[in-house]
């Protein structure tokens, strides 16, 4: 994802440093629960306040409802794709799995949705990276498994897609395929150069355009 920041400044040049953060370790809680926290940002955040980065990307999905104070998005990038996809080993449909298939999905809006289309299925907590994701999906620990298209895209795993989900069976989440970069409030010149790639009209407070 940073990389794909990158590209859209080509311009410019970047160090990239990679930060783990919990959600990234943790591979056991239910993102069920944490849905709308700090848990795939917190280290991420702290490095940009105590200064030992400058920027950082997240996916915009990820950004916690609040904020630390300090801190603001300073650019919302195009999405790649919103949708949702299905990866099943027999390249099944979603309406053509049988009754009882075992669907892995990491999203409670996405279990929610699931039931409501087809109840007859067994929707499942799942965790990991994408790679671990598909692991677990050849070792049959699933027999589907409900992902998010863009990180198909950037991962290139496009191949492994069984279908694309109708936007009427799940609906996408609004910033899904979007990526946030995150600065310093005070940091006006680097909220000027990524509001160049922002596709939000509110890029940049009123007093501050020009």
């Amino acid at each position: 994802q940073a990389e794909e920041a990158q590209g859209l400044l080509p311009q410019l040049k970047f160090n990239l440093i990679p930060i783990q953060t919990r959600g990234d370790r943790d591979k056991h809680t239910s993102l069920f629960n944490v849905e709308g926290s700090d848990f795939f940002t917190r280290e991420i955040e702290e490095a940009l306040l105590n200064r030992s980065i400058d920027a950082a990307v997240h996916s915009a999905k990820d950004v916690e409802e609040t904020m630390p104070a300090g801190l603001v998005i300073a650019a919302i990038t195009a999405s790649i794709s919103p949708y949702e996809c299905l990866v099943c080993r027999k390249q099944q449909k979603l309406s053509g799995l049988p009754a009882g298939a075992r669907i892995g999905t990491s999203s409670a809006k996405r279990k929610e949705a699931l039931n409501h289309f087809r109840p007859d299925l067994a929707v499942a907590d799942i965790r990991g990276s994408i790679e671990e994701r598909l692991a677990q999906l050849d070792n049959n620990k699933y027999d589907a498994v409900i992902m998010a298209h863009a990180a198909l895209i950037r991962l290139g795993y496009e191949e492994r897609i069984s279908e694309i989900i109708s936007p009427e069976i799940i609906p996408p989440h609004p910033l899904q395929g979007s990526l946030a970069i995150q600065v310093r409030a005070g940091d006006t010149g680097l909220i000027r150069l990524f509001s160049a790639i922002d596709t939000r009209k509110e890029a940049l407070p009123d007093e501050d355009k020009s």
